[in-house]
């Protein structure tokens, strides 16, 4: 690991007025990431400024219609949290499945949503629901804020500060996991809201994308078999040592059968 100088910030304005002043700073959430990309030398910021004080950052809401979930609440909080299993359970049971339960200790959402790996499940949350993600600066819809692998619509001085959930009428969320890491190989998430649907896809392309073709089928009709037929292309989807294109491609259509199949039966 190189030398850098280590900074806790008191409060949101506090912490941003230190990102702003150093060119190279990283934000410290969960650490589940940046820790380990310094401990390899694959990541060497002057200062780290840590966000664990920011109170403001945590906490979970919900007015029945909105669940606001606070960037700095861990993976596990969302997990277990009351009010988003009864407005959500889709996406407690996401938060669930993330990581071993040493991550999801740590872990947290606005860590896992700034970061954007191609790989990570809330994305998948976050653009399958509509969410809005409010920073220091502005609100920012799901559909603009993934931009690219690794890459989101955040500015170099931008924290986000909480995301916005709308509450659809059913939801759910499958992957098939790494066994290992329990990273989405390839995870779905689709989201009813009565008359407009959403369906989300992490881990099978550089970044989390929709699939317009299986939304419009199940706005018509919300059934497994609605989607039956509708193909992903393998055109631009990641391939590794886990998974190729075409595997990938597949994936795609039985999750999305086995996440309308749960929403179904919820």
């Amino acid at each position: 690991m190189y030398q850098f100088n280590y900074y806790r910030a008191k409060n949101l304005a506090d912490a941003a007025q230190k990102l702003a002043a150093s060119g190279d700073a990283k934000l410290l959430a969960g650490g589940q990431t940046l820790i380990a990309a310094m401990k390899l030398r694959l990541a060497a910021p002057s200062e780290v400024v840590d966000l664990r004080d920011v109170g403001e950052l945590r906490g979970i809401r919900s007015d029945g219609k909105t669940v606001v979930i606070g960037a700095m609440t861990r993976h596990a909080e969302v997990a277990s949290s009351k009010e988003v299993r009864q407005a959500i359970p889709a996406l407690a049971t996401l938060a669930s499945g993330i990581g071993d339960r040493m991550v999801r200790n740590m872990g947290t959402l606005g860590g896992s949503v700034a970061n954007n790996d191609p790989a990570a499940d809330y994305p998948a949350a976050v653009v399958g629901l509509g969410a809005t993600v409010t920073t220091n600066k502005r609100k920012i819809e799901a559909d603009k804020f993934f931009t690219g692998m690794y890459e989101t619509a955040l500015e170099a001085d931008e924290i986000i500060a909480s995301i916005a959930f709308p509450v659809p009428r059913r939801a759910a969320y499958a992957k098939f996991q790494n066994p290992a890491s329990r990273y989405a190989i390839v995870g779905v998430f689709v989201a009813d809201f009565g008359g407009t649907v959403r369906v989300a896809v992490t881990g099978a392309g550089p970044c989390v994308f929709r699939v317009a073709e299986m939304e419009k089928a199940l706005a018509r009709r919300f059934a497994v078999d609605s989607v039956a037929g509708i193909n992903v292309g393998a055109d631009r989807l990641n391939s590794d040592i886990h998974a190729g294109p075409e595997y990938r491609a597949h994936l795609v259509g039985v999750m999305a059968k086995r996440a309308i199949a749960q929403a179904v039966a919820a």
